[in-house]
């Protein structure tokens, strides 16, 4: 393939809303063009590596098993009121009508859809274990694209489903999957900088999931990992050895003059007291089985709140912060909130310091007001005391006590134990060998392919640009034509070995543009290709070509002849 007449574009400079690396060099070396706010275009370049990508997920599939399907993106409404997922995905979900005035939606996952396939087709426990997979348009309405690929609207999964006739089967399953994610991310050239996690199931559901993710500080995502045990979570369902309360006898409740103490270090200093011994006020508006709640959240001032735990605790579709106004509305006042007084129609949840502990410093939801030894259950009654700490560096591991480390991270896979969530909204069940019909033990497991690629380039680049793994590489070779104004037979001879390498299973790229060769280099090391081979008339002279790694320094002169062998050498063919 020739770059002049390329559907592609490279640039000097990246557009200044990429902030991440990974976007930069994609835009500037013309894999990608964004449509809209998280929709991109694939050119020739980028398309080509997201192919290789694909190929990699689906030999690491067929490998256990794992047979490709491709379902609708488009899918009924009824499917997903069958699951309960309709109402409690929020507005993430692009929902539209047909021309029948139909309720419609496009696919953010299809557990749904692959349940009820799984239903005309499995009816023996003979069948199983049996899984397939897809790769596949998605379509999430982000509230924020950012990252380029890292986090768009429209994207390319990669989505694998099991049944097994019990939970032993979809252990199995699962290991295989676990294993051959691995492979996948070792062969994507990421193997290095993966770590497998404990994850929150979230809107998935299910008994358990880990996730995937990428090392990187420019990462959403926070790790939680233990140097003694080895235990890794993600922090959204982190946990760590709470400290054993010891609970003073109540005191009466006082209220003090706090004026212009709007925050904990604020009361701490006034008050002369550590932040351990204050109780923090927190305030959302969740939508909880079709209603919205009124969620007056409590924990101590050294704390912070993990959304996560709290979401899971009150069993919320969704959930965001209140309003001044809505604070104020409940009998409280921002800035000096306190779960006393407040009106019996708020769902408060405390953590568990907070029930258990005694006398803490707390709002008097009166500006310019605090209450010293607030207790819960005397003071004002919990509806529900759990753990809402979102887990930090230093604190102790649950599992040993050794003390936890943060890292930032990227997810690029996720894994979950879906069990028989979906199988029971669509009536999929199976015979076992008594005859006996048992629900369908289901499984799902996913690789964002538009992701992976971005991480890849997060991983492998330099100051000049991309430096892409041979296996996901868009071309294995990127030939460097230099011609000068009386041509010598240099494209000639850059197309007969072009024509040699394609003859080995090589993929070539020849840049036969009329420019500068400064300008050919540059464009080389930004795209990235393995190997660069320079073909010019002093060294067809001598019958040589110009060969350089793109990861090295060094520069070789090969003979023509040898050119096809030495390649596949450097290459690992």
């Amino acid at each position: 393939m020739r770059l002049s007449t390329l559907f592609t574009q490279t640039y000097r400079e990246a557009p200044a809303e990429a902030e991440l690396i990974s976007h930069q060099l994609a835009m500037r070396a013309g894999l990608i063009r964004p449509l809209a706010a998280g929709i991109f275009s694939y050119l020739p370049l980028g398309f080509r590596v997201k192919q290789k990508i694909e190929q990699i997920l689906r030999e690491e599939m067929l490998a256990i098993d794992c047979a490709e399907i491709v379902m609708p993106v488009v899918h009924p409404s009824d499917i997903w009121e069958a699951s309960g997922r309709w109402s409690d995905v929020g507005a993430e979900m692009l929902r539209l009508k047909d021309r029948a005035g139909r309720d419609m939606c496009l696919a953010m996952t299809h557990e749904e859809v692959m349940a009820d396939l799984a239903r005309h087709f499995i009816h023996s426990y003979r069948q199983l274990p049996t899984s397939v997979f897809q790769i596949q348009t998605k379509f999430r309405d982000e509230p924020r694209s950012r990252g380029g690929l890292i986090r768009v609207r429209e994207f390319t999964m990669k989505d694998a489903y099991s049944f097994s006739a019990d939970q032993d089967g979809l252990d199995k399953i699962y290991g295989d999957m676990f294993k051959a994610y691995l492979m996948v991310f070792n062969r994507a050239g990421l193997g290095d900088d993966i770590r497998v996690v404990e994850s929150d199931t979230g809107m998935m559901g299910g008994s358990g999931a880990h996730e995937f993710m990428f090392l990187n500080d420019a990462g959403e995502d926070t790790l939680i990992e233990c140097g003694g045990c080895g235990y890794k979570a993600n922090r959204q369902v982190a946990t760590h050895q709470r400290e054993k309360v010891e609970a003073d006898a109540p005191e009466a409740i006082e209220e003090v003059a706090t004026p212009d103490t709007t925050t904990i270090e604020d009361v701490c200093r006034l008050l002369d007291v550590s932040a351990d011994r204050t109780a923090k006020a927190i305030f959302h508006i969740a939508r909880i089985e079709d209603e919205d709640r009124f969620v007056f959240s409590v924990l101590r001032g050294d704390h912070e709140l993990n959304e996560t735990k709290l979401t899971n605790a009150i069993k919320a579709t969704e959930m965001r912060p209140s309003t001044e106004e809505e604070i104020r509305a409940i009998g409280s006042e921002p800035g000096y909130g306190s779960a006393v007084g407040v009106k019996a129609d708020v769902l408060i949840v405390v953590d568990t310091a907070i029930a258990e502990g005694t006398n803490f410093v707390a709002g008097a939801n009166k500006d310019g007001f605090h209450l010293k030894n607030v207790n819960s259950g005397r003071d004002f009654t919990p509806d529900l005391a759990t753990d809402l700490v979102a887990v930090d560096a230093g604190m102790p591991c649950s599992h040993c006590g050794t003390s936890l480390t943060t890292t930032r991270g990227i997810e690029v896979g996720n894994i979950f134990k879906l069990g028989s969530k979906y199988t029971d909204a669509v009536g999929a069940s199976v015979l076992d060998e008594n005859g006996k019909a048992v629900p369908l033990v289901m499984g799902s497991y996913g690789i964002g392919v538009d992701r992976l690629l971005a991480c890849i380039i997060e991983s492998n680049h330099d100051e000049n640009g991309i430096v892409w793994p041979v296996a996901v590489a868009p071309f294995s070779v990127h030939i460097v034509v230099l011609a000068g104004k009386q041509p010598k037979g240099e494209l000639e001879a850059a197309e007969k070995l072009k024509c040699e390498l394609e003859a080995s299973g090589v993929d070539v790229l020849i840049d036969d543009r009329e420019e500068r060769a400064g300008v050919k280099f540059n464009d080389a090391d930004l795209i990235g290709c393995p190997v660069r081979i320079t073909v010019g008339s002093r060294g067809l002279e001598n019958g040589t070509v110009e060969v350089k790694r793109r990861a090295a320094e060094e520069k070789e002169d090969v003979a023509v002849d040898d050119v096809v062998k030495h390649v596949g050498s450097t290459l690992g063919n």
